[in-house]
């Protein structure tokens, strides 16, 4: 299963934080199961450090490429094919960064990797 992460699940598997659930363990460390970050993300976690709401051991360029490196995550960028699920999607969540996650992982049939309960009430599949 291909498996796209959403920002605080990639912030907390870096960190191996206490947050992750046993199934997200599971799923992330299956080798066969490649995984995604977003270029969404990346966007939300530059802008969050830029605003000190997020802060990091290197700059995020540095930070977000060595944990991807790291971990084999690979990158995918948001395109218009993606974006324009939006038109489909209720407005259950007013996060901008997470409908264009939703979007994505409906766009490519990915497993969205998150905790929020909000995203799980979208035509979306997802995995905690």
């Amino acid at each position: 299963m291909k498996i796209l992460l959403d920002t605080c699940t990639f912030l907390w598997l870096t960190s191996d934080a206490k947050e992750l659930s046993d199934q997200a363990k599971i799923l992330f460390q299956n080798t066969d199961n490649p995984v995604y970050l977003s270029s969404v993300s990346v966007w939300e976690i530059v802008v969050k450090n830029k605003l000190g709401k997020l802060p990091l051991p290197d700059t995020p360029e540095q930070f977000i490429n060595a944990q991807c490196e790291k971990h084999f995550i690979e990158n995918i960028s948001l395109d218009n094919k993606s974006i324009f699920h939006l038109t489909e999607l209720p407005t259950y969540h007013r996060d901008p960064f997470d409908r264009m996650l939703i979007c994505q992982a409906i766009d490519h049939d990915f497993i969205l990797l998150t905790s929020d309960e909000l995203i799980t009430q979208y035509p979306v599949k997802t995995a905690w």
